[in-house]
């Protein structure tokens, strides 16, 4: 797999398929992996939030998420084929855990959310071994949550919280959890459960996600898609310039 740099942030560049067969091959071989995926909006923030670099730089596996990140990298010069989304991810992880019998931990969303989630999953996916779940809202007692995890004998951890405290307490917790992979996904709960809808394939397709989670949720949504999105696109032509110039800012030279 090979692992590039974008914007000073390490990624790998792997398909869907071929993400699944290393994570099923770590597990198998009880082999800790601290998974992320990387969207514009975390590259950008993790710029300034020294915390959240920190704890997506410390993972063994980055995989990109959003489509804006992958025109990015090929804007860039980098050969990336397909991206790899958290929620497909997640549904792949299902299926490969259900085969081989590697039972999974559910944390976050609100405890109505997960406790639907986990009853859709079991539905789609009979043989899963579901070890336990817990809601997002623990941060007066993490530590009673993580030995929690511990205990329940997962193998797997699936962490949907918001972003950078996912990240953030993955990277704080991972020796204690006693797992054998640990992934961030965000909102995906709130997808399965039904409780938010996900865009059409056909905006999946084109990148179009972010401006249908903007269309759900105008008044949350539109100002922090604008603001990333815009300092992606000014990152990436200022690195752009520097590759064609050999400056550090806008291309021209001392």
């Amino acid at each position: 797999m090979e692992r590039i740099e974008l914007l000073q942030m390490p990624m790998d560049v792997s398909s869907m398929e071929e993400t699944v067969t290393l994570i099923g091959d770590r597990v198998g071989r009880k082999q800790f992996t601290q998974h992320v995926v990387v969207n514009v909006a975390k590259l950008v923030n993790a710029r300034k939030d020294a915390a959240l670099a920190q704890s997506v730089t410390a993972c063994d596996l980055i995989n990109i998420d959003g489509m804006g990140v992958v025109w990015g990298a090929r804007f860039l010069g980098h050969p990336v084929a397909e991206r790899v989304a958290g929620v497909d991810l997640f549904q792949q992880l299902l299926a490969m855990s259900a085969r081989r019998k590697f039972p999974v931990f559910f944390l976050g969303a609100k405890p109505e959310v997960v406790e639907q989630a986990a009853s859709v999953c079991r539905q789609q996916h009979p043989d899963l071994q579901i070890a336990g779940y817990h809601h997002g809202y623990f941060w007066d007692d993490e530590e009673a949550v993580v030995e929690k995890i511990r205990q329940s004998g997962a193998r797997l951890l699936f962490v949907a919280i918001t972003s950078p405290l996912k990240e953030n307490f993955i990277n704080r917790w991972r020796h204690r959890l006693g797992v054998d992979f640990v992934m961030g996904v965000g909102g995906t709960f709130d997808v399965v459960a039904g409780k938010v809808k996900r865009a059409p394939e056909w905006m999946q397709r084109a990148g179009l996600e972010w401006l249908y989670r903007v269309i759900q949720e105008p008044r949350r949504m539109w100002k922090r898609y604008l603001v990333t999105n815009s300092a992606f696109a000014w990152l990436l032509l200022q690195e752009r310039f520097h590759y064609a110039f050999g400056s550090e800012e806008f291309g021209f030279g001392d």
